[in-house]
């Protein structure tokens, strides 16, 4: 115990000597119960300089650090940690929806319908509608019918509508659009995905996957200067939210050239990981191109592209997502029985391979039971093949999981990126008529995960969830309810995790996942002041409080960026 002391005291000794030598810190958050990531071990106050946590300890030996330039700020007793890394969102996409119709709110058609008419009448001028954010549930039979296109019509005849769903992985439009995009009961597609219909053939507005893009491709797209201007407002989003980091899972590099133009303006207020969308259809030049950036970008601390995004299937709401079994709503007829990859097994083993051996990180996109396990089947075979294990790669949702698969995520090193958002028991209705009551108990594993040592990571997908908010991810993940406590005991409550573990896979994580566990993730000194501050203190509170909480303050990068005082 002596010796443990002994060395106790040697190390205050050099932190103190520390301090005397190194510049007077920028600022001090004090009088707060700030969680170091140590598992249970918080301090009172926090010391930075520049972009860098410096110190950290009680309030009298961090405040007598102060100068008359360092800037103190007293969180009068609430929570501070790192702030939150969305390991999997699409921020250009959900940045971009900000400016178009919010339907993430509406929980009946009624509601959807008076937000896209409020939004018509008040922009005459837009010559097309475009929005995000509607549920499946809106409608009868999970998908948007003949009577949402009537209303639609309704709404707007001479003016194209064209709405995602929440997920991204269906579209609502109005007949307009399918007049000018040349749709009609004749047309066919042939690709991942479908032109819903009715039982006499019309098209209902309602397309999935692929099949989407026969309208969109029509879809004037914005100009840079536009998609610019999203991003700061999504930027400014973010902070509220308290969101320090993204991990883009999908992307171009002109996209990625984007966020390379607001960081050379000093505009950058997150830090970004980027993966490009690769697929059937990427040449030989898209992957130099991918290369070339990640060589010249990997050990940047604000903006890098070090991996690649692959779709493998689709969303189980529209049956898109093979399964092992075949979904339990099937019709008599075997329609909606089971669905095939969205890339072909072949072809994705061959770039997977490929891209492994070239050092990137890949994601895949795997919510079937089936697909996660060829997922893993194919991240073993790239390992064996390259000699590879320490790529850090992903899988992405994993909304299924056969229990025999959940063990080999910590054998071959793949990280289990998973969103607490779309397990919310409020919004699951079509999905669990889909899965069925013998699977429903294998559903977003996250204590299977970690009982199995995998590395669990947490994100939104936005814009493809309800709300990006991690408070509300928090909410879900510690009690499988709803706000309001639906249901009773909590939705496959055994797959309920701690609030220390779900702060974990919202910043340690992601940190993890993007290779910089050494330096962001944890208020440790050393680490990059990336910070947030609750309201409430997330530890002791009631659990069923938690969605009640809020971010009042964020530090990116040692500076103030969001402040609610």
């Amino acid at each position: 115990m002596r010796f443990l002391l002994s060395i106790t005291a040697l190390l205050i000794s050099s932190q103190l000597l520390f301090s005397q030598k190194s510049a007077a810190p920028t600022l001090i958050l004090y009088n707060g119960k700030i969680w170091t990531g140590k598992d249970a071990q918080f301090v009172d106050a926090i010391a930075i300089t520049g972009n860098t946590i410096t110190h950290i300890g009680s309030n009298t030996d961090i405040k007598k650090l102060a100068q008359k330039s360092t800037q103190l700020i007293d969180l009068n007793g609430q929570l501070a940690t790192a702030g939150i890394n969305d390991a999997h969102t699409h921020f250009l996409s959900g940045s971009m929806g900000l400016t178009g119709v919010d339907l993430y709110q509406a929980k009946t058609l009624e509601e959807a319908l008076s937000a896209i008419e409020k939004f018509v009448k008040e922009h005459p001028n837009k010559k097309w509608i475009t929005g995000m954010g509607w549920q499946y549930n809106l409608f009868k039979g999970g998908m948007p019918n003949r009577e949402a296109l009537i209303a639609l019509d309704k709404i707007s005849p001479d003016r194209p509508i064209v709405l995602d769903a929440y997920d991204g992985h269906s579209i609502w439009v109005n007949s307009k659009a399918m007049e000018l995009a040349g749709i009609s009961s004749t047309t066919q597609f042939d690709g991942f995905g479908s032109i819903i219909k009715d039982p006499e053939g019309k098209p209902t507005g309602a397309f999935t996957e692929a099949a989407g893009s026969l309208v969109e491709k029509i879809v004037p797209p914005p100009t840079t200067e536009e998609k610019l201007e999203a991003l700061r407002i999504g930027m400014k989003y973010a902070a509220r939210l308290g969101i320090t980091s993204i991990q883009n899972a999908s992307g171009s590099v002109a996209e990625f050239q984007l966020y390379e133009t607001l960081l050379k303006q000093g505009e950058l207020t997150l830090r970004s990981s980027t993966a490009f969308s690769a697929g059937k259809n990427t040449k030989e030049e898209d992957i130099q191109q991918f290369i070339q950036v990640k060589n010249r970008t990997k050990s940047h601390p604000l903006l890098k592209a070090v991996s690649i995004k692959f779709m493998l299937d689709g969303v189980i709401e529209s049956h898109t997502s093979p399964m092992l079994e075949p979904y339990s709503d099937a019709l008599p007829d075997g329609t909606h029985a089971n669905s095939d990859f969205a890339l072909p097994l072949e072809k994705y083993q061959q770039l997977l391979n490929r891209f492994d051996k070239e050092g990137f990180q890949v994601y895949t996109h795997a919510i079937g039971d089936r697909t996660v396990r060829e997922a893993l089947n194919a991240n073993e075979k790239a390992q064996q093949k390259n000699g590879t294990k320490a790529r850090r790669h992903r899988i992405e949702h994993i909304e299924q999981c056969n229990p025999q698969d959940v063990p080999r995520f910590a054998k071959l090193g793949v990280m289990a990126s998973m969103q607490p958002i779309h397990a919310d028991p409020g919004n699951i209705e079509v999905w669990a008529k889909a899965v069925g009551e013998k699977r429903i108990p294998h559903a977003f594993m996250w204590k299977s995960m970690l009982k199995n040592k995998a590395h669990l990571v947490f994100s939104s997908d936005w814009p493809a969830c309800t709300t990006p908010d991690p408070i509300r991810g928090l909410h879900i993940a510690v009690n499988r309810q709803t706000p309001e406590g639906h249901p009773p005991g909590g939705w496959v409550p055994e797959q309920r995790i701690t609030i220390q573990d779900a702060l974990k896979a919202y910043t340690q994580g992601g940190a993890y996942s993007s290779f910089e566990e050494k330096i962001k993730g944890k208020l440790q000194p050393g680490y990059l002041a990336d910070i947030i501050v609750f309201n409430q203190d997330l530890f002791s509170i009631p659990a069923m409080d938690i969605a009640k909480t809020k971010v009042v303050l964020t530090v990116f990068d040692g500076k103030l960026i969001f402040n609610e005082n």
